[in-house]
């Protein structure tokens, strides 16, 4: 082969080899446009989708009514708010407090909350905790329906039910031994005693009227599943009392600490944890003080409201 006819075959080479390079480099190239383009794709959807839940929310919050004696409170906890009526009964620090003794709690608990009121400690547990089901259980339709217009207004539905009962007879209301926890701020005074307010609403949730402390124990029991805890807030008054029916239904205090407004002061409220069949041992926590010596919050209050 002379000279001139092999550089001719090997710039044909050359050039081939350069074709087939070129071709691969812009295969590539549009294999990574396509990508690239199912990746803004994608990301336009989830976008188109993100703007639809939110409208859809929006929505269904601007479809809630609010009766002119309502009002809706700020929880300062993940957005969550709840809807009062100014002249009903409107809750106090020992829900805020119970709920934050109680979110110890496991992930995927079914927790059930007798007397739930207004739904305050459902909707607080919502936001601590990751449990998988809240049910309250409450005997006045009016305030049923303003707490399930404030779990709806928080989409808080597919996680918190409000079923409108006596829990007297609870076993018409949900299964035996099918919660994990079970929470309560029961009335704290005996019928007939003490100031008797002029709002039935109001005189219900404070005084033993429609059901008492047996009652909410008894209840109690039957709701728990073996070795379930049972989370509550009363009155240091009513420890002996509180004390004697646990025993007697065999749901054994664990845990007590009391609530004191000033170092030094007695305690105003008392919180308690027992478990169904529990062994016997009893711990008293350190007193939890609400107020330091200027009147301001305590750190661990503040903490507890989130500040």
């Amino acid at each position: 082969m002379n000279l001139p006819h092999f550089n001719a075959l090997f710039i044909q080479h050359r050039n081939f080899s350069t074709s087939i390079r070129e071709r691969i480099v812009f295969s590539f190239f549009c294999l990574k446009l396509f990508l690239l383009s199912k990746c803004y794709l994608l990301d336009f959807f989830v976008y188109l989708l993100y703007n639809m839940k939110a409208k859809e929310k929006g929505d269904n919050v601007t479809n809630i009514e609010i009766d002119e004696r309502e009002r809706i409170d700020d929880l300062q906890l993940k957005g969550l708010k709840i809807i009062q009526n100014k002249d009903g009964f409107c809750y106090g620090v020992d829900s805020v407090l119970l709920s934050d003794f109680t979110k110890e709690i496991k992930e995927n608990s079914r927790v059930l909350d007798l007397g739930a009121g207004n739904g305050i400690i459902g909707l607080l547990l919502c936001g601590k905790t990751k449990l998988k089901t809240m049910i309250g259980i409450e005997i006045q339709p009016q305030v049923c329906e303003m707490a399930t217009r404030s779990i709806l207004y928080n989409q808080l539905q597919d996680r918190f039910q409000i079923i409108q009962g006596d829990i007297k007879k609870i076993e018409e209301l949900i299964p035996t031994e099918s919660f994990d926890v079970v929470v309560t701020n029961p009335p704290y005074k005996r019928e007939n005693s003490g100031i008797q307010n002029n709002s039935r609403t109001k005189l219900i949730a404070r005084h033993e009227i429609l059901c008492n402390l047996e009652d909410i124990v008894k209840a109690s029991f039957f709701a728990l599943k073996e070795k379930g805890s049972l989370y509550l807030v009363h009155r240091p008054e009513r420890l002996v009392d509180i004390l004697f029916n646990l025993r007697k239904y065999d749901i054994e205090p664990k845990i007590i600490r009391f609530v004191h407004p000033k170092q030094g002061k007695k305690p105003i409220l008392v919180l308690i944890k027992a478990v169904k069949h529990g062994n016997p041992f009893l711990q008293i926590k350190e007193p939890l003080i609400m107020y330091n010596e200027n009147g301001f919050y305590t750190e661990e209050i503040n903490t507890i409201y989130g500040r």
